[in-house]
């Protein structure tokens, strides 16, 4: 028993980030490697359905709800790309977060969202080869198919403040909680 505690509580530290620096997958990515694994594009309703605690925690995130709804305001043509682990707790975290900001801020928004779903090594089929994904969640903000910032693991104010300024343009680069990037 105590081998097994040692390892849940190594796994806790390291969290969802990893040495893995590679952001290409190999081409024989499964779709869904595991049942709490979704590896690829992917959507809300895709996660919800295979991850029922996911749903469960949309419903009780806490979000500024009048940032959230300033989403829906944006100027219009931003790309944002979510990429996550579903066996990762911060992914789970932040992205069920993001999801009740989402609900918020009225379709259509002024902005497309895709979702990619990694495994643990952070690989998935669709992975840019310059995107240098280390940690997820990562969450990419593009307008005219350049990078202007990126959330990476945690938001420190919140994903729907830090979203609301990437895609405002109030703030550029990374985003994060992390003091190792």
């Amino acid at each position: 028993m105590r081998p097994l505690l040692l390892l849940v509580i190594v796994a806790a530290l390291v969290g969802c980030g990893s040495a893995v620096t590679s952001s290409r997958g190999p081409e024989t990515a499964s779709r869904a490697a595991t049942s709490s694994e979704i590896v690829g594009t992917t959507s809300r309703a895709e996660i919800e359905a295979a991850l029922p605690a996911w749903r469960d925690a949309i419903v009780s995130a806490d979000v500024e709800d009048d940032t959230a709804r300033a989403l829906a305001s944006v100027p219009p043509g931003a790309e944002v790309d979510v990429y996550l682990g579903t066996w990762c707790g911060d992914s789970r975290r932040e992205i069920t977060r993001l999801f009740r900001a989402l609900e918020l801020a009225p379709e259509p928004r002024p902005f497309t969202l895709s979702f990619v779903g990694v495994d643990r090594a952070k690989h998935a089929p669709e992975l840019p080869a310059d995107l240098g994904l280390r940690f997820v969640p990562t969450i990419v903000v593009r307008r005219d198919g350049v990078e202007v910032g990126r959330i990476v693991e945690s938001a420190p104010r919140g994903i729907e403040r830090e979203l609301l300024d990437l895609l405002t343009g109030a703030r550029t680069g990374v985003i994060t909680a992390r003091t190792d990037l």
